[in-house]
C-alpha cells in the first residue's frame, strides 16, 4: 500500500502533461491545481480504505476529463431553477413568489441597458427611484403616498426609526411576532432606537390597554397582522377604527405591519382571512407595511403606504439609502403592480394568485397526466391521491388548499433516497415524504414541468 501511495505523482509533475497544460491554458493555473489537489486527496483516501483501489491513468484522456469535469462542477452556478412540488405556493426556501412573465421582461429591460432609474425624462433632472411605483401603489391602495425598500423587515425598521427613535412604541403582547430566520419584532423595535411598551395579554388586548399606555413619550401604536400563526378560542382584539380614533385623539401614529398583504379580496377563492391593504388604510391606519414577494406575487420588496407627511419623513431619513430597492426588483415590482390594473386580470396573470385560485379539477387533471406519463416509462407504484396545499411564507396559516398529489415509490429506493435523488437532479425536484412515499403536489407544479419530472424519474429508476 505504501508503495502505491508513493506512486502518486506530485502536482507539479502532473502539470507538465500536455493535456493538463492545455487545461491550464483554458481554465487557469489556480483552478487546475485545486482540482488536482482534490482528486489526489480522494485517490489517497480510496487507496487507504481499499487495498484493491488502483491508481488513475494520469496520462490517459479520461484523467484530464476528470480534472476538467471537477473544474466545471466547481464553477457551476449555485443558484439554480427548481421544480416546487411541495404544495407550498410561496415557499421561502424556494424563492417565494414565482414572477409573472411581465415582471421578468421588466427585469431584463432594466438590466440589459441603461434606464431612467433616477432621471426625470421631462426635466432632465435627478429624481427619486420611488416615483416609478408610488402612483401605482397609491392608486391600488388609496394611500396618499408610498415608498418601497428591499424587504418588509426593512420597511418596519425604517418606519420606526423615522418616527419613534428615542420614544415609545405601544404593541399588543399577542402581536409580538417572530418572522422567518428567528427575527423577532421586539428586536426590530429595539434596533430602531424606540422603546417597546407591551400591553394586553397574549390572547386578549383591548383599546383601553393601548389608551392606558399612552404618555408624552409615545410616538406609535403598532399593530402586527398575525399572518404566520393564529390564536383561537378566548380572544379579543381592538377594532382598527377604534385604534385609529385613539391615535388621532392622542396625536400619535397608528402603524400596521401586515407582513404578507394583498391588494385584492381573496374571499371568493375560499381565503377570507387576509386583510386587503386598501381596507386597512380606509379604517384609519396611518401607515401600512407589507411584502412584495408574498401574496402580492412580485419580487422581494417592502412596501410602505399611507399618510403623505409620514412617508415624507421616511424618504428623508438616512437609512433609506441603505435599504433601498434595486433597479431589477423595482422593474419587476412595477410590472407586477400593473397586472392589478384593468384590463389585466391579476388572478389569471399573477402566478401566486393563479395557483391559489386554480380549480381543484384542473389540479387533478395535471396529477392524472403525470401519473400516466410515469406509467409509460415503466413505473408501477404510482398513484394519485388527495393532498393539502398551503399558501406558505407565513401567509394564511390556517387556510388549507385542497389539492392532488402523485405518490411515488420505487422498490430499490427508500423514500428518503428517492427524495434525495430528485432534489439533486438537474433541475432539482422538491417534493415531500409521507408514509414512505414521495409526494409531488400538483398545485405548485406547472404543466411544462411535468416532462422534466418524468425525465428525472427515468434516470433515477435506471440507476
Amino acid at each position: 500500500m505504501n508503495n502505491q501511495l508513493r506512486q502518486i505523482p506530485q502536482i507539479q509533475t502532473l502539470l507538465t502533461l500536455p493535456a493538463l497544460q492545455d487545461a491550464v491554458s483554458q481554465y487557469g493555473h489556480e483552478d487546475v491545481v485545486a482540482a488536482l489537489r482534490d482528486i489526489l486527496a480522494q485517490t489517497r483516501a480510496a487507496m487507504l480504505s481499499d487495498d484493491q483501489a488502483e491508481l488513475p491513468a494520469f496520462s490517459d484522456p479520461s484523467f484530464t476529463r476528470q480534472v476538467t469535469g471537477a473544474i466545471e462542477a466547481a464553477r457551476a452556478p449555485s443558484l439554480v431553477p427548481a421544480i416546487n412540488a411541495t404544495g407550498i405556493i410561496i415557499h421561502t426556501n424556494l424563492g417565494r413568489a414565482r414572477l409573472a412573465p411581465q415582471a421578468l421582461e421588466g427585469m431584463h429591460s432594466a438590466g440589459a441597458q441603461p434606464s431612467n432609474l433616477e432621471l426625470d425624462l421631462a426635466t432632465g433632472k435627478r429624481w427619486s427611484r420611488h416615483s416609478h411605483v408610488e402612483r401605482l401603489i397609491c392608486d391600488l391602495t388609496g394611500a396618499e403616498a408610498a415608498v418601497v425598500v428591499n424587504n418588509c423587515a426593512a420597511a418596519v425598521l425604517l418606519s420606526l426609526m423615522a418616527t419613534a427613535q428615542g420614544r415609545s412604541v405601544v404593541a399588543s403582547r399577542g402581536e409580538l411576532i417572530e418572522i422567518g430566520g428567528a427575527f423577532r419584532l421586539p428586536d426590530v423595535i429595539a434596533q430602531s432606537g424606540a422603546h417597546l411598551v407591551e400591553v394586553g395579554a397574549t390572547n386578549k388586548t383591548r383599546t383601553d390597554d393601548y389608551a392606558a399606555a399612552i404618555d408624552d413619550t409615545t410616538a406609535v401604536l403598532l399593530k402586527s397582522h398575525t399572518s404566520n400563526f393564529k390564536i383561537v378560542g378566548f380572544t379579543a382584539a381592538p377594532d382598527r377604527r377604534e385604534l385609529a380614533a385613539l391615535a388621532r385623539d392622542s396625536d400619535v401614529i397608528l402603524m400596521e405591519d401586515l407582513g404578507s398583504g394583498v391588494l385584492i379580496d381573496l374571499a371568493p377563492f375560499g381565503l377570507p382571512d387576509e386583510p386587503v391593504v386598501a381596507d386597512i388604510l380606509k379604517s384609519g391606519v396611518d401607515l401600512v407595511m407589507f411584502s412584495g414577494d408574498k401574496l402580492l406575487g412580485g419580487p422581494q420588496s417592502g412596501i410602505i403606504a399611507g399618510r403623505r407627511d409620514i412617508v415624507a419623513q421616511l424618504k428623508a431619513h438616512p437609512l433609506i439609502r441603505a435599504v433601498r430597492i434595486d433597479k431589477l426588483s423595482l422593474a419587476a415590482l412595477e410590472a407586477t403592480l400593473r397586472l392589478y390594473r384593468a384590463p389585466h386580470d391579476p388572478v389569471a396573470e399573477v402566478p401566486v394568485l393563479a395557483m391559489l385560485a386554480e380549480p381543484l379539477a384542473q389540479v387533478e387533471v395535471r396529477a392524472q397526466r403525470l401519473a400516466q406519463m410515469l406509467g409509460q416509462i415503466g413505473l408501477q407504484d404510482v398513484r394519485v391521491c388527495a393532498s393539502i396545499a398551503y399558501a406558505g411564507a407565513g401567509s394564511l396559516p390556517d387556510q388549507d388548499l385542497q389539492s392532488f398529489a402523485v405518490a411515488i415509490t420505487i422498490p430499490e429506493h427508500t423514500a428518503e433516497a428517492l427524495s434525495t435523488a430528485l432534489r439533486t437532479n438537474s433541475p432539482p425536484v422538491i417534493g415531500r415524504i409521507s408514509r414512505e412515499e414521495v409526494m409531488l403536489d400538483m398545485r405548485t407544479v406547472q404543466p411544462d414541468e411535468l416532462a422534466p419530472i418524468v425525465d428525472a424519474m427515468r434516470r433515477i429508476a435506471r440507476s
